[in-house]
């Protein structure tokens, strides 16, 4: 019999009042009992009832009604039940609402992240511009305050981008222009502008691409964006180190494969398998968006990219592929 008293009194009295309701046991599954009533051989009820610590169920109230082909009321049977919490179905919804606390989590923590990014430039670009307008500095000064002012809103620029990209990429609007474009001459301007902006030693950088034209029928400006974060995050862990770019093509999957090898400091293997996922952030450095956008972009057009500590723990290989143009 049920475990819960009550319920196991309920059935008894049943038993003992209605002669015409016949009450069997099915085989017990996944520490659950189950109780099978049939009333009048012509409607069942299944009742499951899980034997567990009270503590780890929640009491129901199932009231069904069985009725004649007259329609007139057989019986009412009001049970309370210990049941369903083991069932496929509460799982499924259990499953569901976790999914959606932990999303919740993550929301607030991408904004609580993306707020601070955000503030990060806007605290020095307020501060220069009211040294400007107080015009109490020199010329040296105003030259490398506006220096500043401008390093400052182009990093505040490219952090609204990528938040609008994730935006799109999550309602599934962001969209492909694409053309016909050698990717070598795409890797050498990312890379000129990497250096730039970034302030890195050319003579660390190794170029280790392909000979011939590489011809992409993709979105120039989308592609370049991959291959600028994966140089920025590589610069960006790479103090003193080298860093390699490399391309070849895998002739079998008339593929190109596009590398970036750092000797930074390499990533926690904890992290890796989250590592392009939008919410990677408090583990990563920044928003954590430039890999999630990257892996988005390169998916549609129908590549992959995945990334690998180097042999002997020094550094981090970024790799992705793309189909090579007919």
């Amino acid at each position: 019999m049920p475990t819960h008293k009550s319920t196991e009194q309920m059935v008894q009295n049943i038993r003992e009042q209605q002669s015409n309701i016949d009450v069997r046991y099915i085989e017990q599954t996944s520490g659950t009992q189950a109780t099978f009533l049939v009333i009048d051989r012509k409607a069942s009820l299944v009742m499951e009832i899980k034997d567990d610590l009270k503590t780890t169920f929640d009491d129901a109230i199932g009231l069904s009604t069985y009725s004649n082909s007259k329609a007139g009321v057989l019986s009412y049977i009001s049970i309370f039940e210990n049941l369903w919490k083991q069932t496929e179905l509460y799982e499924d919804i259990k499953k569901a609402h976790e999914q959606l606390k932990n999303h919740d989590r993550m929301q607030k923590e991408f904004i609580n992240i993306a707020a601070h990014e955000l503030r990060t430039p806007i605290q020095p670009i307020l501060g220069l511009s009211e040294l400007l307008i107080s015009k109490t500095g020199n010329i040296q000064q105003y030259k490398e305050s506006l220096d500043t002012i401008s390093r400052n809103a182009k990093r505040l620029s490219r952090l609204t981008d990528d938040i609008l990209d994730a935006t799109k990429i999550e309602s599934k609007s962001l969209l492909l222009k694409k053309e016909l474009f050698n990717l070598n001459d795409v890797i050498l301007n990312a890379l000129d502008d990497i250096i730039l902006s970034r302030d890195f030693n050319s003579e660390n950088v190794r170029l280790l691409y392909h000979p011939q034209d590489i011809l992409l029928e993709a979105d120039k400006g989308r592609i370049t964006q991959v291959i600028s974060n994966l140089l920025s995050n590589a610069v960006k862990f790479t103090e003193k180190g080298t860093i390699n770019i490399m391309t070849k093509i895998d002739e079998d999957r008339d593929l190109i494969v596009i590398g970036v090898k750092d000797t930074g400091t390499g990533i926690d293997p904890e992290i890796l398998p989250k590592l392009f996922s939008k919410f990677a952030a408090k583990s990563f450095s920044g928003t954590g968006l430039g890999l999630f956008i990257s892996k988005s972009i390169v998916e549609a057009h129908g590549g992959e990219i995945w990334a690998e500590n180097n042999a002997g723990g020094e550094g981090t290989t970024f790799t992705f592929n793309l189909p090579i143009a007919n």
